[in-house]
């Protein structure tokens, strides 16, 4: 067996030397973390679902025209991509109101946005990846005008393009997070898509329950996580079990009582 040469290891990833220049091994781990993770845990299983869910938006996405880092998934937990260079920035385009926006201004939590926004975070473990704005990010360089041009318009178009494909799958995509890359070809660098898109980063809802169905059931002890994580894959048609269909309902009511909601 070969031994791999480990690059990175990040909170739900390990990043591998490729088998080719300019590409990485990405392997999904079991590991859950909330709260800059102050919160740790496991969810098994997740990175198995994670890296089938990941690679199913980002296949879609690179249809419609969208760049990203996928080259093509090589087992349960792995996928080949392209080596990129990450814009230190993590983006986050809200529809709903949640999670820190409900705490910072005081909205009501599932407080349907007037419009979608766009927010920047500096990726900073140390310093809890604080707020930035644009002007932060031009006045120490993290991202060049163009390039965070080329960002919000990409933000723009894969919001649009999952809030349609998670609606039409009885799912409400209430905000997620991003994170983009350089990828370089000589002294010349194009932005691209990078890292995953999973419940991992992304709030989904039930439209008709208004479960969660997301990594909020892991940072509010709500339980679930594994099921939840499954629903998902399953109503994308990546999970199907015997008799069942794509779009049942998960039935989450088993973990309410235990909590007492």
């Amino acid at each position: 067996m070969v031994r791999r040469r480990q690059i990175y290891e990040g909170k739900a990833k390990i990043l591998y030397e490729g088998p080719e220049p300019g590409t990485i091994i990405q392997y999904f781990k079991d590991d859950a973390t909330a709260f800059n993770a102050q919160k740790k845990g496991t969810i098994n299983g997740k990175g198995v679902l994670n890296n089938r869910i990941s690679e199913h938006v980002f296949t879609l996405l690179a249809n419609i025209g969208v760049p990203t880092h996928f080259i093509r998934r090589l087992n349960m937990r792995e996928q080949l991509v392209r080596q990129v260079e990450i814009v230190p920035i993590e983006v986050v385009v809200r529809n709903v109101a949640a999670g820190s926006l409900s705490q910072r201004l005081g909205i009501e939590e599932g407080t349907q946005l007037p419009r979608t926004l766009i927010e920047y975070y500096y990726k900073d473990d140390a310093l809890g990846d604080p707020l930035i704005t644009e002007e932060h990010i031009a006045c120490f360089g993290w991202a060049s005008q163009e390039e965070m041009h080329d960002i919000a318009d990409m933000a723009i178009r894969v919001n649009d393009f999952m809030s349609g494909l998670f609606a039409g799958i009885g799912i409400r995509l209430v905000d997620f997070k991003l994170e983009f890359g350089r990828l370089w070809d000589g002294d010349f660098s194009r932005i691209i898509l990078a890292d995953e898109i999973s419940p991992d980063g992304c709030r989904l809802w039930d439209m008709v329950t208004g479960e969660k169905l997301d990594k909020d059931r892991f940072r509010r002890d709500l339980g679930g996580e594994v099921e939840a994580y499954q629903e998902v894959a399953r109503r994308l048609g990546l999970l199907m079990e015997e008799g069942a269909e794509p779009t049942t309902v998960l039935d989450l009511d088993k973990h309410r009582k235990k909590k007492g909601s």
